[in-house]
């Protein structure tokens, strides 16, 4: 009788946990859609900004970008497991984010001011030469 009551618990805590798992998931996934979203209106407000000539290079520089977010992404719903305590959760949902963080941190511009120009250089006789006041001889021609 406690045999059989302890396997049908188990039964019933099995669908639970796969339960909980796949609401992980799909928290997660939520997260990776926007995180998505998010890079691409980046991606679409750099492109505004950059001269055609060197528009190739940067659709090469986004869709490397995209292809590793995406690689991450894949790899952390992978990761996701039934056996994880409902405690570590958000732990495992912020570890989630901390991960695809660098592809949605915006690109900040600083503001370009250039240096002032140098002050002129100025000849000084002082250091190793010697000033000798004395008449200088004429010169004949």
């Amino acid at each position: 009788m406690r045999t059989s009551f302890t396997l049908l618990l188990l039964l019933c805590a099995a669908p639970a946990l796969a339960q909980d798992a796949d609401i992980q998931k799909l928290l997660i996934q939520r997260q990776q859609q926007s995180d998505a979203f998010n890079l691409q209106l980046r991606q679409s407000q750099e492109a505004l900004k950059i001269a055609p000539a060197a528009r190739a290079a940067m659709e090469s520089r986004q869709q490397f970008e995209r292809v590793r977010l995406d690689d991450v992404s894949a790899t952390q719903l992978r990761n996701v497991r039934a056996e994880t305590p409902e405690a570590l959760r958000a732990h495992e949902r912020h570890q989630a984010e901390v991960e695809r963080r660098p592809f949605y941190s915006p690109i900040v511009e600083l503001p370009y001011k250039a240096a002032p120009p140098p002050p002129p250089l100025r000849p000084t006789l002082k250091g190793n030469v010697d000033v000798i006041d004395a008449p200088r001889p004429e010169i004949v021609r």
